[in-house]
């Protein structure tokens, strides 16, 4: 087998909504997707790959803004390698879709319909394959499908499918299929958590995730795939192109200032990322997170707070004492005792926090709510 080089990404998700986010920063976050188009073209000129196969979900819709659909067109031409593009159940190809209506660059090759296809490569001696989702949902498109190994050609496959889900709507694929595909790397895309490099039988294959978080469902490092193929052996290494991550942070702030304890539990440097910082352990009084939020919201491109904290046990023990701090608890704590659910415990541990400040004449706090 010859040796080639060759980028793998998939699931761009571009002009995603970020419904998450202010109306404001969810247009900055749109306009920064695109310059992971910018990223990929200067990563694939640095590593001097071979080719490049973009597993599907580029478009995060049929309804890309006008300078998304250009950008993308522009950035493919400035790609010095041939490009594939495999489309999934977000962007998937139909006359009316994207793919049909922008201007491709030669370089670019896109696969139009849900049977497997091959474009021939013969200056290196490569075979592609490929198929394409003709609407949001597909059956199993490699289902069936095998090509023979050739001596010192590679064939590879782009697709966008759901590795390991048999009933999923969105093209199951199996590792039995992948076995006998005679495929020697598979190029997949749909899901957004990085596979790693796996291997069925004498094929390799991976998904790289998404290169950039887009919620709190998808936190930490995200990446877009090297791939280097030489007899028979495979090695995948993981780039990370992304300029913002997704982090969920849970801080103790059991005997704690909160603002104190969140300090000491951040990392250098955030200022790039969204966070989700969610408070737990026992208080007296509940965390302000108004309070928080304005001491805190600078060091983040965006943070969310969640209040998570339990009412001190301890605070029960003068229930039942003969004042009116007493007198209000007992009332409280009968009912706490009897509640069913947990939610309405949480309740009533709320309503005892707020009597409390009322009775210490101390500021009432807001309510457990994301900023």
């Amino acid at each position: 087998m010859s040796a080639i080089k060759l980028l793998h990404a998939a699931d761009l998700h571009l002009d995603s909504p970020f419904e998450a986010l202010p109306a404001g920063k969810a247009a900055i976050r749109r306009r920064e997707q695109r310059e992971l188009l910018d990223a990929l073209t200067r990563l694939a000129a640095a590593e001097r790959v071979d080719l490049v196969l973009l597993s599907g979900d580029l478009l995060d819709s049929g309804t890309p803004y006008f300078e998304t659909g250009e950008e993308l067109a522009q950035a493919l031409r400035s790609i010095p390698a041939a490009v594939f593009i495999a489309p999934g159940n977000h962007d998937y190809y139909s006359p009316k879709s994207p793919y049909a209506r922008l201007q491709m660059p030669e370089n670019v090759h896109i696969f139009t319909d849900s049977a497997i296809r091959c474009f021939v490569l013969p200056g290196l001696n490569v075979r592609v394959y490929g198929a394409a989702f003709t609407e949001n949902r597909s059956g199993p498109l490699l289902r069936g499908f095998r090509t023979e190994r050739r001596p010192g050609g590679i064939n590879l496959l782009c697709l966008h499918g759901d590795f390991g889900a048999k009933d999923s709507p969105y093209d199951p694929i199996s590792e039995a299929e992948l076995q006998n595909s005679g495929i020697d790397y598979a190029a997949l895309g749909h899901i957004h958590k990085a596979s790693g490099l796996r291997k069925a039988g004498e094929t390799w294959y991976s998904w790289p995730g998404c290169p950039e978080g887009r919620g709190f469902d998808e936190t930490g490092e995200k990446y877009v795939n090297l791939v280097e193929l030489e007899n028979g052996e495979c090695r995948l290494r993981q780039v990370s192109i992304a300029g913002r991550r997704y982090e969920q942070l849970q801080v103790d702030v059991t005997g704690a200032d909160p603002l104190l304890a969140i300090h000491s539990s951040l990392p250098d440097d955030t200022v790039c990322d969204v966070y989700r910082i969610t408070l737990t352990g026992e208080t007296e009084t509940a965390p302000d997170l108004r309070k928080l939020y304005a001491n805190l919201s600078e060091l983040f491109f965006e943070l969310q707070l969640r209040d998570e904290t339990r009412l001190r046990h301890s605070v029960w023990d003068s229930a039942g004492e003969d004042t009116l701090r007493g007198l209000f608890l007992g009332r409280l704590k009968a009912r706490y005792d009897a509640a069913k659910t947990e939610e309405e415990r949480r309740k009533l541990e709320q309503a005892a926090r707020w009597g409390l400040a009322a009775l210490d004449n101390a500021e009432e706090v807001a309510q457990h709510e994301d900023q």
